[in-house]
């Protein structure tokens, strides 16, 4: 899953570059010493000063480019370096938890409400780990453009709807925590993308709201596009981490002093579904409040629901 890249081209690059360096301080040499030309009106000495420019060029764009590969190289080590952190950590925290209750209950006798509850903590560090697989198994997919086959029309509504109570079982908060104003709307897509989409926009939203969490969930059309908000009353994210949050394996602050679990994949797989069914995903502030706003535009149109409950 992680970017492979191949070493041909920087080592030909390198090599290529050297050969010419070699070529115009052997060049430089033999004008100098040889005097190999003795006047500028004559045709070696232009034909000379024409190949060295054009070398000299190449060297040029030789460096910048190597300097490109240097940076991507440096950020693709960065990324390696968070992915290993972030699923190290995601890892090992459920596997002791879960150490830690079965030793407890191998050990001494408990009561049947602590053996109940220490159930519920052992299924909840088995729902992390397969969380953690399910998301680096749809990082995996989302890379894959879908054929148009597999694109159905979707009731976006109702599908938001369903997330929200995905999303806030599994932190086992109540689902009014989600403040709805939905729309019927219909968009075309894949229903695993669209639900990963929006599964994930909010369960970014749940996950990092304040205290007491809310989050607001809108839905406007503006032309031929559905226009989906999901805002949070949490601490908000700084203007210049907001592109890089999209990245793979990106998540503010250092990997090993976060409290909330994650593995900085869940906003890259949301882009890269959003731009493959021709949307588009930015980050706002909220007027006059504490949080985030994540906005997607997706193509869509309207429907007619008999006995629609929606606003």
């Amino acid at each position: 899953m992680l970017e492979r890249r191949s070493l041909k081209l920087p080592i030909t690059l390198g090599v290529l570059m050297i050969v010419v360096i070699v070529t115009l301080i052997v060049g430089w040499v033999l004008i100098v010493v040889g005097k190999i030309f003795q006047s500028p009106q004559s045709s070696l000495y232009w034909t000379l000063l024409t190949v060295g420019s054009l070398m000299f060029v190449f060297v040029l764009v030789g460096v910048v480019m190597y300097l490109s590969l240097s940076v991507k190289a440096i950020n693709l080590n960065r990324r390696q370096s968070n992915f290993i952190d972030s699923v190290t950590h995601e890892l090992k925290s459920p596997i002791a938890s879960l150490k830690l209750y079965l030793q407890t209950l191998n050990l001494r006798k408990v009561t049947d409400e602590e053996r109940e509850q220490f159930h519920k903590f052992m299924l909840a560090d088995v729902a992390r780990l397969d969380g953690l697989i399910s998301h680096l198994l749809e990082a995996g997919m989302v890379d894959n453009p879908r054929d148009k086959k597999q694109h159905e029309n979707i009731d976006l509504s109702l599908l938001i709807q369903e997330c929200v109570g995905t999303v806030c079982a599994r932190y086992r908060v109540p689902e009014t925590t989600c403040q709805l104003a939905l729309i019927p709307a219909e968009i075309q897509a894949p229903t695993v993308d669209a639900n990963m989409i929006f599964r994930n926009l909010i369960d970014n939203a749940v996950k990092y709201a304040g205290t007491p969490p809310q989050v607001n969930i809108s839905m406007r059309f503006e032309g031929a596009q559905i226009v989906t908000e999901v805002a949070d009353n949490g601490p908000g994210i700084p203007t210049g981490q907001r592109r890089k949050i999209f990245g793979r394996f990106q998540r503010l602050g250092k990997e090993l002093e976060r409290e909330k679990p994650g593995t900085g994949l869940g906003l890259y797989i949301v882009r890269t579904l959003v731009k493959q069914l021709n949307g588009s995903v930015r980050v706002l502030d909220r007027e006059k409040k504490m949080g985030t706003v994540f906005e997607v535009r997706l193509p869509g149109q309207k429907i007619v629901r008999v006995n629609s409950k929606l606003n």
